[in-house]
Formats: C-alpha cells, structure tokens, sequence
C-alpha cells in the first residue's frame, strides 16, 4: 500500500510541475500575426465561403487509409504469431503489403496523387 501512495504521489507532483511550467514557461508576447482570427494561410478579408479543392479531400483520404492500413500491419506478427506458425504470418504479412503497394501504383497511375492537371 504504501508503494502505491508513493507512486501517486510522484505522478501528481510531475502532472502539477508540468503544468506550472506550460503555463508560467512561454513567453507570451502578442503580435499582429498572432491576433489574426486565422493562423492557417488564408487570408482573412476575403470571403470564407470559398469552396477547397477536391484534392485536399481526396488525398486525406488516402493518408488515412494507408495510415489506418499500416497500423493494422504493425501487430499482425505477434498476434497471428500466437495461433499460427512463423511461416503464415510472413506469407499473410507480405500479402498485406502487396496489396497496399498495388493499391498505391493504381492511385499513382489514375492520377490520385497529382496535384496539378
């Protein structure tokens, strides 16, 4: 028990010292660029119904399905490595990443990554 209260006591005091230093830390020094109402690149006196591009969406969704594809892959070996010899978990490994390399050359060559047309 006491081991416990020990180690709550240390977590407390590093969540308390890291929030003393990230509010007392930065310099807070407003500028003009800072105050603008948009830190994003566009500017802020035209119009903000001005519609994106369909690439932006369009690569988005690739990032987040190549992206969501790989963290799948990353604990493949040791879950599959549990049930299954060494042997089909290398063979279902490679046929994942295959996949994901022709999934990449058909976006490739449809012209999915090109940003200019």
């Amino acid at each position: 028990m006491n081991s416990f209260i020990l180690v709550l006591f240390i977590i407390i005091m590093v969540v308390g010292l890291l929030c003393f230093f990230i509010y007392f830390l930065p310099l807070h020094l407003p500028n003009n660029n800072k105050n603008l109402p948009y830190e994003c690149g566009f500017d802020p006196l035209n119009s903000a119904r001005v519609p994106f591009s369909f690439r932006f969406f369009l690569v988005a969704i690739l990032f987040l399905l190549f992206d969501l594809e790989i963290a799948l892959l990353f604990p493949l070996p040791y879950s599959l490595s549990i049930l299954l010899s060494n042997f089909y978990v290398i063979f279902v490994g490679s046929f994942f990443i295959i996949l994901l390399t022709f999934g990449l050359i058909y976006e490739w060559l449809s012209g999915g990554l090109e940003w200019a047309d």
